[in-house]
């Protein structure tokens, strides 16, 4: 599954970043590739959550879309990738694997 993923920086802060598909899932590194590889895990150990709760899984919405947002209007998006194939806990969801394809999708805009 590939979420998009809000990317964004103070001057006196590192790079945070915030997946407007999951409340509350945020971010953050020092560099931007370390922000994104941060942030696969942080969606890894939301989704998990959500499993856990059974709650849905929310599906990823467009980046065109989350521009609309007064909120996330000013931010850099990237897609970054998470595998929800096989599980990487021992929790009953063991058909979901929270593990990422890779740290971060290849879409930066």
């Amino acid at each position: 599954m590939r979420y998009p993923v809000m990317i964004h920086k103070d001057s006196s802060t590192d790079y945070g970043v915030t997946v407007p598909d999951l409340p509350s899932c945020f971010s953050a590194g020092e560099t931007v590739d370390d922000a994104l590889i941060e942030v696969v895990e942080a969606i890894e150990c939301h989704i998990e959550g959500l499993l856990l709760d059974k709650e849905p899984i929310p599906s990823p919405k467009t980046i065109e879309y989350h521009q609309n947002n007064p909120d996330y209007a000013d931010g850099i998006w990237a897609v970054v990738s998470v595998n929800l194939s096989k599980s990487k806990s021992k929790s009953p969801h063991r058909g979901i694997n929270l593990q990422g394809e890779s740290p971060y999708g290849a879409s930066i805009n």
